[in-house]
């Protein structure tokens, strides 16, 4: 049997990352810190509606927050988006397997209907 998809997976990472908006505030905080009001410049929604997402990004680990007068700080956090990388990396490679088995036996399956 093949790599498990199940168990290992972080639902978090999957659902932080899964999001197009929080994958573009990834981008720009690996860039440089930002507020919720500097980051939702950036975005095509509400500031309240950025802070929802860097909610999301922290739970997943994928971001710290420091005080910053009123508001807080966001940065990358390096040893969760490393975390992530990994485990990104170890259900691709699940999926391939998988992919290389359903090939081989389709291939069987075309050359047993050919004979």
């Amino acid at each position: 049997m093949g790599p498990a998809l199940t168990g290992s997976v972080d639902d978090d990472l999957w659902s932080a990352v899964g999001d197009p908006n929080r994958r573009r505030l990834l981008d720009l905080l690996v860039d440089a810190p930002g507020t919720a009001t500097t980051l939702s410049q950036h975005l095509p929604v509400s500031r309240q509606a950025v802070t929802k997402h860097l909610e999301v990004l922290g739970r997943a680990g994928l971001i710290r927050a420091t005080p910053a007068g009123r508001e807080k700080r966001y940065v990358v956090d390096e040893a969760g988006l490393a975390r992530a990388a990994a485990q990104l990396a170890s259900v691709g490679a699940a999926w391939d397997a998988r992919l290389r088995r359903i090939k081989d036996i389709a291939e069987t399956l075309q050359r047993d209907q050919t004979r």
